[in-house]
């Protein structure tokens, strides 16, 4: 079944040139630009909407799109599509055109949570020597290039090392460590997620921080690791290629990291 697709003109919307039954789908019919991508809660509220577009907005800056945004014109928009799909939780993506960045690309798919099983056993991540130009903007360009990083099967994500042998993030999302009692995670040389943004305004409740990616060379001694995205929260790691981490088991600071993830997240919802 299709999904909707808009797209968001100084005029008002419109229907798109184009359909797909998912944003993955849809996404190579999207001009090339920037974008940002949420999920809703108690189907039209949204965790931290206007950091979304703060970032959006910068994305733009770094890559000299002029955009102006009508924050009120795009919630509206926003609103009209969760109605009018009658999901019950949302998956949304904006695209600003390079081109043209006062049409906004507005599609959105049903919300679909981590399996509970990836929760409770965790996920298997594989490193990849991509390199991510411009790590700061969260560009469309990404979505298709990030596809080269072929995954072996049973790989939940890839991880970005560097040319250094340091691990930046992940593929669609951040990645974390815990060694030595510490919380590491790359401080520069990745994108500012925004579900990051939260982890690390809460870690220090829980751990010191350290804004240092871990290198290649350290795995053996990481204690326990995990991703972050907006779509999905926290997600444990038990092994990084080959190395087994944390006996193979989420770890117990990272599952107490993700509870209090949750419960801030709950706590901080906004109505679009």
């Amino acid at each position: 079944m299709s999904i909707p697709i808009a797209i968001l003109t100084p005029q008002g919307l419109k229907e798109a040139p184009y359909s797909a039954n998912s944003l993955a789908e849809a996404a190579p019919f999207e001009p090339e630009g920037v974008y940002t991508i949420a999920r809703t809660f108690n189907r039209d509220c949204v965790l931290m909407f206007d950091a979304h577009l703060d970032r959006l907005e910068e994305s733009a800056r770094l890559e000299n799109i002029p955009l102006q945004l009508d924050r009120q014109a795009l919630r509206a928009a926003l609103r009209a599509l969760i109605e009018r799909s009658g999901y019950a939780e949302s998956r949304f993506r904006i695209t600003v055109p390079r081109a043209q960045p006062d049409q906004l690309y507005l599609s959105l798919e049903p919300f679909k949570p981590l399996p509970l099983e990836l929760i409770q056993q965790g996920v298997r991540v594989a490193t990849v020597p991509l390199a991510r130009h411009n790590p700061s903007a969260k560009r469309t360009a990404w979505m298709i290039e990030r596809k080269a990083a072929a995954l072996p099967e049973g790989i939940y994500e890839g991880v970005l090392i560097s040319a250094e042998g340091f691990l930046l993030e992940g593929l669609s999302s951040n990645f974390y460590a815990i060694m030595d009692g510490e919380l590491r995670t790359a401080g520069e040389g990745v994108l500012s997620g925004i579900a990051r943004r939260a982890l690390l305004a809460l870690a220090p409740n829980y751990l010191p921080v350290r804004l240092e990616p871990v290198h290649k060379s350290e795995l053996w001694a990481i204690e326990e690791a995990f991703l972050t995205s907006a779509s999905r929260g926290v997600v444990p790691i038990v092994m990084i290629d080959q190395q087994v981490i944390a006996e193979g088991k989420p770890g117990a600071q990272t599952m107490q990291l993700r509870q209090a993830y949750e419960a801030w997240a709950q706590a901080h919802l906004t109505p679009l």
